[in-house]
């Protein structure tokens, strides 16, 4: 049986950059987050077909872990990784909750390919893992790299390991689940036209507990959390000060012992 964590993320700020071809780019400071994680299991099984549980409320072909098989597939070494899981079944033991801008998902099929690359032995550097994963999702670069904090950047595929003090977050994960795509549609209508790139040079620059105490205003923090309101109106109600917002929500997040 082999086992890996998939911790969830914060993002301290979150600013779009520009949009190009449907997509966004970005500039974050993504932070994991210690004591909030999924378990990602391979345990033995005969099994007809990829197999994965634990995440019963989503199709095996839409669930992100099935994605990062099927593109490890595609990269190569596809004899090693469908005789392994023919013979184990992917468990993925839950914790962080869905559409609640932690990164749960993303995190699931990272750890899933980082542990596959591992055991599977398919001697994928880490670049090169990080690539396959962008092609599944934005965040999942930030992930595979590993890194207790980070500046991520472009399309979510360059990642710079940021040194700083380890941080405690206190969340508060509301019963709103906040869909990405919902929350960027509404950021494109609403928001895109005014994207202002000098109201956050430098900030990369900064260590976290600073900039939080530097600008303590979630919306100039999070280009999404206005978007967000709009989509989810019940979010402002919920709004407290001294907390921050995280990537498309509903999380909100404090330092603990700022």
């Amino acid at each position: 049986m082999h086992t890996i964590k998939a911790h969830a993320k914060v993002n301290i700020f979150l600013k779009i950059t520009g949009h190009k071809d449907g997509y966004h780019t970005l500039l974050s400071r993504f932070v994991r987050v210690e004591d909030l994680y999924d378990t990602i299991t391979f345990e033995p099984c005969e099994c007809d077909s990829f197999t994965i549980e634990g995440c019963d409320d989503v199709p095996t072909k839409s669930n992100t872990i099935y994605k990062a098989y099927s593109a490890l597939l595609k990269h190569g070494n596809s004899e090693e990784l469908s005789n392994f899981f023919a013979k184990h079944k992917v468990v993925v033991t839950k914790k962080i909750p869905s559409q609640a801008g932690l990164g749960g998902g993303s995190s699931d099929a990272a750890a899933f390919m980082r542990l596959a690359n591992e055991v599977c032995d398919l001697q994928i550097d880490t670049e090169a893992l990080a690539k396959i994963g962008s092609t599944i999702g934005a965040d999942l670069p930030f992930f595979i790299y590993n890194y207790p904090s980070a500046n991520v950047s472009g399309f979510g595929e360059i990642v710079e390991a940021f040194e700083e003090a380890p941080l405690e977050f206190e969340l508060y994960i509301p019963e709103i689940g906040c869909d990405t795509t919902i929350v960027y549609k509404t950021f494109n209508k609403y928001l895109l036209q005014y994207i202002s790139l000098a109201s956050f040079f430098g900030w990369e620059r900064l260590d976290s507990r600073t900039l939080l105490n530097l600008v303590p205003d979630p919306i100039a923090l999070n280009d999404l959390y206005p978007a967000a309101l709009v989509a989810y109106p019940e979010l402002e109600e919920l709004d407290r000060e001294g907390w921050f917002f995280s990537g498309s929500g509903s999380t909100f997040f404090r330092l603990k012992n700022n």
